[in-house]
């Protein structure tokens, strides 16, 4: 009994001491991760401070060779976006130098240095300047000022613009930041922020008259430069880069509170213009939801949905034909868009008092299409009928062919294996007892005056089994020639 109690004992410490072990790892684990993933996550660590400034401030100067690179990509640019070519848009991007004035404002903000913001903004205005001028120009070339799917997708900026800008400053900032700088993510970032396109459109819109087009291409501009500066001053102040010093203390403080001011301007702007642009993209949504609904009740509506929608007028104008719809189907719709939280928005119904003609136009057009399908089915039925003929007629000459004696092949040979023989002839003869009919073919023979009547037969009866098998024919006959 004490030695089952000590083996007990035993195994109650054996187990309490694997539980601590255990407990431990555990601990070690968890332990072990915590630390992990402020590492996995930190970019403190790797940051060259010195050569981030550095880079940043060589990148702020649009002149020279820069400047030229400017114009030329802006060109490919533009011929990209008038062929509608995304390959060709995000090569000019991979080469263009757009992103150093803009990095040099967030950063000259952040590190309140005043001469580096000074030269970031000159030389943003150049690199504007620049960039519309060289879009102008080649869109005031006549056979180039077409509106292309591509130039259409810059006019309207919405909330995800906002959150491209942003991730791509983010980005941007934090690959220069490291000790070795990724200059791929670098071009990643040029081609996800789209800086040129925008400034071709808004060079389109300008060449062609069109300034609806030249205000939403320079909005959406705006938009990506401005938060791709505001990325660049949040990841300088996280990093902590040294303030720049200046000896005059009153100075100091006065820059250092423009700078503030400048932030805090540029940080409410963007916000507001976040907030635009989600009411706006959240209205859109359910705006389009509300019509195609009613498209699902069987509404006929003419027209694309974003061109029902007007967001400023909080009016939906929808064209339809068709039924008459009553006032209960307004009060109806009208309860659809509260539901919806469109309670402020006016709905037009727009509907022909006869649209008599517009279905005569479909009758006339779907009677066309009877007449047209019924033709080429009439056509169809013709070729196959030539076709059956065709193929009927290609088996009788195969059959022909199969059949065909080339007497005139084998008259050399015949001459050579019967020198006795003077002359010879083939031909063919249907015979019939009325109830089949069969082919004879016939050879006929005529044999020099010396060969006897036992050397004839003999001969002939060689000659028919030597034609039978040279000619692979059967019932073959031989006669005397006439």
């Amino acid at each position: 009994m004490e030695e089952n109690k000590k083996d007990q004992i035993e195994e109650d410490k054996k187990f309490k001491e694997q539980k601590e072990e255990v407990q431990k790892e555990f601990k070690g684990f968890f332990q072990s991760l915590k630390e992990y993933i402020p590492q996995l996550l930190s970019i403190r660590r790797d940051t060259d401070k010195e050569a981030t400034a550095r880079t940043i401030r060589e990148g702020v100067s649009i002149k020279g060779q820069t400047a030229w690179i400017l114009v030329f990509s802006i060109l490919i640019a533009s011929i990209g976006l008038n062929v509608s070519s995304t390959a060709v848009v995000i090569g000019a991007m991979l080469i263009s130098p757009l992103m150093g004035p803009i990095l040099g404002i967030g950063y000259s903000i952040g590190v309140n240095d005043v001469d580096t913001l000074k030269a970031s903004v000159i030389n943003f205005g150049a690199m504007v300047f620049l960039s519309l001028l060289t879009s102008f120009l080649f869109f005031s070339i006549p056979i180039f000022n077409e509106a292309t799917p591509e130039i259409l997708a810059r006019t309207k900026p919405d909330v995800r613009d906002v959150l491209i800008a942003i991730s791509g400053g983010l980005a941007l900032i934090i690959a220069i930041s490291r000790n070795k700088p990724q200059f791929n993510t670098v071009a990643g970032v040029a081609i996800a922020t789209a800086l040129m396109p925008p400034l071709c459109t808004a060079g389109f819109g300008l060449a062609t008259g069109q300034f609806n087009y030249f205000g939403g291409a320079m909005f959406l501009f705006t938009i990506n430069c401005i938060f791709i500066a505001l990325a660049a001053f949040v990841i300088i102040k996280y990093l902590k880069f040294p303030m720049r010093k200046y000896i005059n203390q009153a100075k100091r403080r006065r820059i250092s509170r423009f700078a503030s001011l400048i932030a805090v301007v540029i940080l409410a702007f963007s916000i507001y213009l976040f907030y635009q642009l989600y009411v706006l993209n959240n209205y859109t949504i359910k705006a389009e939801k509300f019509i195609n609904n009613l498209k699902g009740e069987g509404v006929n509506i003419i027209g694309e949905s974003k061109e029902s929608i007007d967001f400023q007028e909080k009016e939906i104008k929808l064209y339809v034909f068709g039924s008459d719809y009553s006032n209960r189907d307004m009060e109806r719709w009208e309860e659809q868009l509260k539901e919806l939280g469109l309670g402020n928005t006016k709905l037009t119904i727009l509907k022909s008092q006869d649209d008599s003609g517009i279905r005569e136009d479909i009758d006339r057009i779907k009677e066309q299409y009877i007449n047209s399908h019924q033709m080429l089915s009439s056509r169809d039925e013709t070729i196959k009928e030539k076709d059956i003929r065709i193929s009927e007629l290609e088996k009788d000459l195969r059959r022909y062919y199969a059949n065909e004696v080339h007497f005139d092949r084998i008259v050399k040979e015949i001459q050579i294996n019967y020198a006795d023989l003077q002359e010879i002839g083939f031909s063919r003869e249907f015979v019939t007892n009325f109830e089949k009919m069969d082919t004879l073919n016939i050879i006929s023979v005529r044999w020099k005056n010396k060969v006897n009547n036992r050397q004839r037969k003999q001969q002939e009866a060689k000659l028919k089994e030597w034609l039978e098998t040279r000619l692979n024919i059967k019932s073959l006959e031989v006669r005397p020639l006439k």
